[in-house]
């Protein structure tokens, strides 16, 4: 049975990010991943998650100034110290979740420039090298252009080429089943053909990014699928809930932890 973590990010919103943890653990999630927590204290969010008894699935890299519309600096020649600067950033918060997943966000290149690719693999060998000290994945994620034009990870198959290419033990794929929808459709032969890769997943409804209960996609059958495909980690719940949060947690009632239940 899939193991999903709450997306802090985008659910629960009704409340301050820190009082979200709580809110994902009275919904019966015994996981939570966020994009950024950089806003906060390592201590003030490490002790929200230790203390509502959830795992850190994954968290993002300092992606830089979201609100200009930076997405990574890591396909960008001359941001390669901002990159370094965002590991060295992010280590206090994995110390303090236990975190073992960190999202390092490529930026706004052209995939087809020769200095933007050789400048992202330099970043992502960097990375996982500094990350696997701390053993710790590193994990790169295809993201659609409708979602973030122009940016530079836009295809899937180039993301596992690259992993394959660089071939360092603990550089997964980030496979979010959104994203993968909307870019190459054929999800389900993907998640056979990329599973020795992945090391996180994502779900959402397309195309509106609600609850995984209606639209294009059949998640029961997909859930069932990473069943039959032995997917062992965690099912990032990265969707924008249509209402309140917990009106929309129908689906996850299946799979809610319930009396204190800490599954393994």
């Amino acid at each position: 049975m899939p193991r999903f973590a709450a997306n802090l990010s985008m659910m629960f919103n009704e409340v301050p990010f820190l009082d979200r943890f709580e809110a994902a653990a009275n919904a019966g999630f015994d996981a939570v991943e966020f994009l950024f927590p950089y806003e906060h204290s390592p201590e003030e969010v490490g002790s929200r998650l230790h203390g509502n008894g959830l795992t850190q699935a994954l968290f993002n890299l300092f992606p830089g100034d979201w609100n200009k519309g930076e997405r990574g600096f890591a396909a960008l020649p001359e941001r390669f110290a901002d990159v370094q600067a965002s590991v060295r950033q992010a280590l206090p918060y994995a110390k303090a979740t236990g975190v073992k997943r960190l999202h390092l966000m490529a930026g706004i290149a052209d995939r087809h420039d020769p200095r933007a690719v050789d400048s992202f693999c330099r970043s992502v060998v960097w990375t996982a090298e500094a990350l696997a000290r701390e053993n710790i994945d590193l994990m790169l994620e295809p993201i659609n252009p409708r979602d973030v034009p122009g940016y530079f990870l836009n295809d899937f198959d180039f993301t596992a080429g690259v992993i394959g290419d660089l071939n360092i033990p603990n550089l997964k794929m980030q496979f979010d089943i959104y994203h993968r929808q909307i870019i190459h459709g054929d999800v389900t032969v993907a998640l056979r053909k990329m599973m020795p890769i992945i090391g996180h997943i994502q779900i959402a409804s397309v195309p509106s990014r609600h609850e995984p209960a209606s639209e294009e996609l059949h998640y029961p059958f997909l859930f069932e699928e990473l069943d039959r495909l032995g997917y062992s980690g965690f099912v990032g719940c990265e969707y924008r809930p249509k209402a309140m949060t917990a009106d929309g947690l129908g689906w996850f009632a299946p799979y809610a932890r319930t009396n204190g239940e800490v599954r393994a």
